[in-house]
């Protein structure tokens, strides 16, 4: 199988990051499986890839089921022959935030769903092929309020929080197997991409107040000191340092994307 492309799968493929990741790994000389609920996008996404000579496949999902995970990631495999790196990354329309003095087992059940519970077995479902192959990269993205808690800002937080702390334990069990498990924490959005879009519809997460007024402030520092791109990236929240393989050069490439390095 060393002379067959490699393959990554992203699991909330939008406009705005999952695209970009896609596109990134792409000119790598990857190939692309592109989940996410609306098949419409993810055709339209596929098109366009194959425009810009990147081979890709969409696989409509609902990610917010975890019982789909299994199924979706062997017909990732049965199409492509492999699984190579993971990101996930998914978009959810009602994800908006909540206090924490609001918050209630019911909302924090329904993020569960789609922020921890099947990330987990995709997680799980695509290990057993890394860990004999001896190669592979597990990487998820969450906001800003996954690493530092903020007040008025819960709900989605304390979720994707769990998710984090799973993905550090799993990378150090995974040291010595060569797969990497990873997070990237962003605390802005990209204008124009389908979180942002969610936010002008009044049902994604916004800050507000002081939070705004902060936001600006680290970006106007981040802009004297030229790390200011489209979006404004808080903190990059990685597991344990170790050998820069294929794994680590994978989350590498991630990063870069992210913060405009090519």
């Amino acid at each position: 199988m060393s002379d067959v492309s490699k393959v990554i799968a992203v699991f909330g493929a939008g406009t705005g990051l999952g695209v970009s990741v896609a596109r990134r790994f792409g000119r790598e000389g990857f190939r692309v499986a592109l989940v996410a609920r609306r098949k419409d996008r993810l055709d339209a996404l596929v098109a366009r890839l194959a425009d810009e000579g990147v081979e890709a496949a969409a696989f409509p999902a609902d990610l917010s089921n975890p019982a789909v995970a299994p199924a979706l990631v062997d017909a990732i495999r049965d199409h492509f022959g492999r699984i190579d790196v993971v990101e996930y990354a998914p978009i959810a329309g009602d994800q908006s935030f909540t206090p924490a003095t609001a918050l209630d087992a019911a909302t924090l059940e329904k993020l569960s769903r789609l922020f921890l519970l099947t990330p987990v077995e995709v997680f799980r479902a695509v290990l057993p092929e890394m860990t004999e192959r001896g190669d592979g990269a597990l990487l998820m993205t969450t906001g800003y309020s996954a690493v530092r808690p903020m007040p008025h800002l819960s709900g989605v937080g304390p979720v994707m929080s769990a998710a984090r702390n799973y993905l550090h334990s799993l990378n150090g069990e995974l040291a010595d197997k060569g797969v990497y498990a990873g997070t990237l924490s962003v605390a802005a959005m990209i204008t124009g991409s389908e979180a942002a879009e969610a936010v002008e519809a009044g049902s994604g997460p916004l800050a507000g107040g002081r939070h705004r007024r902060d936001a600006r402030r680290r970006q106007a520092h981040g802009r004297r000191r030229g790390r200011t791109r489209r979006a404004l990236l808080g903190h990059v929240h990685q597991a344990r340092p170790r050998r820069a393989g294929p794994p680590r050069r994978a989350a590498a490439r991630l990063r870069r994307m992210t913060t405009g390095h090519s």
